[in-house]
């Protein structure tokens, strides 16, 4: 095995070319593209400090664009192609090499494996042939860099963040301000997926000093645009009611709202889920705060 394969060393250069200087460290010898040192001309016998890694031609390369990914060091890379019969790949930087994160890591239900574009937080490690794979950060490395919130100022906050964990329980995620989230399976819609970018609200602090996350939308946001009129007139009429409902003449709801009594209805049942209304004595009247 080749230890230094994931790690920052220091080798000496022993040859160059037009493109390339040859660095050598324990009798490895490894490419440096010039290119990466313009602010300096190297020669033959100067050290030169960089990251090395095995390339997808099989060349080994050394690189002064130091990635976060390292060995027992995490650092974030985006999902740049899934394989159904390997697992994912992972750009964390390097030139001409994507790192694999097993399907043996993901799930068994693969509609939540990471699609491209999402982002997972690894390190690395390499088996005894020297192929490197992406490892997934644990639950205690997210609880190490995130924050914990002081007080319930995050309360109805937007906030987005990435997927981190998938339970039975509901679903983790790190905020883009570093705090853990989690979200119950009652407050979504459908389950995200694993490095997933998800946009909800704050609906809590728990005792755990996590943030209880919603991604279902707000009621004013989820109401559609009939529904959310007729809730807008309630709301401006000084008796809070109107002189309509399920059973008024097509042709006055018509004159009135602007929509047909087929709209009307299905605008009334919305608001009666939503709890937001009640009809009676041939009125839709908005149901009180109180």
């Amino acid at each position: 095995m080749n230890t230094d394969l994931g790690n920052v060393i220091t080798g000496i250069i022993i040859d160059t070319n037009e493109k390339s200087y040859f660095v050598q460290k324990n009798g490895v010898t490894y490419r440096l593209a010039k290119e990466e040192v313009l602010e300096e001309e190297l020669e033959v016998g100067d050290t030169v400090s960089g990251f090395v890694y095995e390339s997808m031609k099989k060349e080994l390369r050394l690189t002064k664009k130091i990635p976060a990914t390292q060995i027992d060091q995490f650092g974030w890379g985006t999902v740049t192609d899934v394989r159904r019969d390997l697992g994912v790949f992972v750009d964390i930087g390097l030139d001409e090499k994507e790192v694999v994160v097993s399907l043996d890591d993901l799930s068994e239900i693969k509609s939540i494996w990471p699609k491209i574009g999402d982002r997972l937080l690894i390190s690395l490690r390499f088996d005894d042939k020297d192929r490197m794979w992406g490892v997934l950060a644990d639950e205690e490395i997210f609880r190490s860099i995130a924050k914990v919130p002081e007080s319930d100022e995050f309360k109805n906050k937007d906030i987005k963040g990435t997927v981190y964990r998938l339970k039975k329980i509901g679903t983790f995620l790190l905020t883009e301000d570093e705090y853990i989230g989690f979200i119950h399976p009652t407050e979504r819609e459908a389950e995200p997926r694993l490095g997933e970018l998800v946009s909800g609200r704050v609906i809590g602090v728990s005792p755990h000093g996590m943030l209880n996350i919603s991604l279902k939308p707000r009621i004013h946001e989820a109401l559609e645009e009939d529904a959310q009129m007729i809730l807008t007139l309630l709301q401006q009429s000084p008796s809070h009611s109107l002189p309509y409902y399920d059973k008024s003449n097509p042709e006055d709801i018509k004159n009135y709202f602007g929509i047909s009594k087929a709209q009307f209805k299905r605008a009334l049942g919305r608001l009666m889920k939503e709890r937001l209304i009640v009809q009676e004595d041939g009125e839709t009247k908005l149901v009180s705060k109180d």
